[in-house]
């Protein structure tokens, strides 16, 4: 069994004690974490040795929500200063030309993106199928590249001439997409410690399907034992939608179809109130946090600290590299911890000056604003709450072998005084090493399973002909 000593550098594990370990390591075996601690504790021996001197060393990231073929229409000018919903009308017709292949190279460029970021376990939601695409191409394009998928099969199925939002052109009728659904958790999910895939459920919002669709997909889900995901209470249209044509706020009408529970996740959760963070608390739903993206479509901002404080689990999503337009997990990190001050502020939230260091929580809210540890946390453990896991999220004994670690030794780092906390208060910087199950995706910042240049053309190349038509 491969071996690989990693040694020397400072390490944060966010362990339920949150270790913080100067000068430490890691032995790791056959993909797993099999000791811990300071560096002269460690083997000394191992088939590979990393020295890490001058590097911070975290858990690897878990981005919990995203839309790998959105990379390819990145930017567009009709959809740069567009709502959510004008946004989507203005690029469904673009996605209706999409190909196998462009998922392929969409998938690679979105991963390869997240790794150079510190991300380790990404979760995927892709919800249109155009001209013979399939869930099949992503998974093939994440094996390529090495980072863990959970890849969610999404749908549409309520059209424009339903009622829906999407045109008729990009939904599919849901027999298929149940049928579908089947096939892909029995040819790919592996519900398995250190597991590379698992598949998940993900009707897209309540305005592109229909509630029977809803309800059959968590059954079976629910019969195979997989989690379930969607989009809800993103903007203020959603919640009037919502009303409008099921007599509930968006929360409301997930009780009503079954789509609350511990293997349920939503996506932004933006426009809840104080009863309807009770009511995931009580059935322990998580939510995916994408600060950029609601910042960027101008939906507004999720409770995090009404959410923390209740005990939901809470992740972090870059979401769909068309309304983000990048796909750096880090700078989520550091995005979500400003947003939270920037909402505390607002509701008149105030922190104490006089806070020490050692009451901060990194599993809970607070008594002040969100820390640099805190932001981590929910980059980290949070997303593998949220995502079902306990085998990712933190550097533990027996826990798979996924981190990242940042040269300090840089321009950008000058001047700084906490380790950790620099890389969340600092500009957002790209990781110099990212692990996964103990193999480098990422060594000395340059990404070692993907050629990086053909990527890069393959990519403008299939983007520059969705534009054109």
């Amino acid at each position: 069994m491969p071996t690989l000593l990693i040694k020397n550098a400072h390490l944060l594990t966010l362990d339920d004690r949150q270790t913080e370990i100067p000068n430490g390591g890691l032995f790791i075996r056959d993909g797993f974490i099999e000791r811990v601690g300071q560096t002269s504790s460690l083997p000394q021996t191992a088939d590979e040795i990393l020295d890490l001197a001058g590097h911070v060393l975290l858990p690897g990231l878990v981005n919990t929500h995203h839309h790998f073929y959105q990379t390819l229409t990145r930017a567009v000018p009709a959809a740069q200063d567009a709502n959510l919903f004008n946004w989507l009308k203005t690029l469904y017709p673009i996605w209706a030309r999409l190909t196998p292949e462009d998922i392929f190279i969409s998938t690679s460029t979105a991963l390869a993106e997240l790794a150079l970021s510190g991300c380790t376990t990404a979760s995927d939601h892709l919800y249109l199928f155009p001209n013979g695409s399939k869930l099949d191409d992503e998974i093939a394009a994440a094996a390529e590249v090495g980072l863990r998928l959970h890849a969610s099969r999404g749908s549409m199925s309520l059209g424009e001439s339903q009622g829906g939002l999407p045109p008729d052109s990009v939904v599919d009728d849901e027999e298929s997409i149940l049928k579908d659904s089947q096939r892909l958790i029995q040819k790919y999910h592996d519900p398995k410690s250190g597991s590379m895939v698992q598949i998940v459920l993900a009707p897209c919002s309540p305005f592109s399907v229909t509630g029977e669709l809803m309800k059959q997909s968590a059954k079976l889900a629910r019969e195979y034992g997989v989690h379930l995901h969607t989009h809800l209470a993103e903007t203020e249209d959603e919640e009037q939608f919502c009303l409008q044509k099921f007599g509930h706020r968006p929360v409301g009408y997930m009780q009503e179809v079954d789509w609350v529970g511990n293997d349920v996740w939503f996506a932004h959760a933006v426009w809840v109130n104080d009863e309807e963070i009770k009511v995931f608390a009580k059935h322990n739903c998580g939510v995916a946090h994408c600060p950029t993206s609601n910042m960027r479509l101008a939906s507004g901002i999720a409770p995090i600290k009404g959410y923390r404080k209740a005990g939901v689990n809470v992740g972090l999503g870059v979401d769909g590299s068309a309304s983000n337009d990048g796909s750096h997990l880090l700078a989520e990190v550091r995005n979500a911890m400003l947003l939270s001050r920037v909402k505390e502020g607002i509701t008149g939230f105030s922190a104490s000056p006089t806070l020490p260091p050692s009451s901060e929580k990194m599993g809970g809210a607070g008594g002040g604003l969100m820390t640099a540890r805190e932001a981590l946390y929910l980059g980290t453990r949070g997303g593998a709450a949220v995502l079902g896991r306990n085998d990712i999220g933190s550097l533990e004994v027996g826990k798979c072998a996924d981190f990242f670690a940042v040269n300090l030794n840089k321009l950008d780092f000058a001047g700084m005084h906490d380790p950790v906390s620099a890389i969340v208060f600092g500009q957002p910087v790209n990781a110099d090493y990212t692990v996964v199950g103990g193999k480098f995706i990422v060594k000395e910042g340059q990404l070692v399973t993907v050629d990086e240049r053909k990527l890069i053309e393959k990519h403008n190349k299939a983007a520059r002909r969705l534009l054109a038509g």
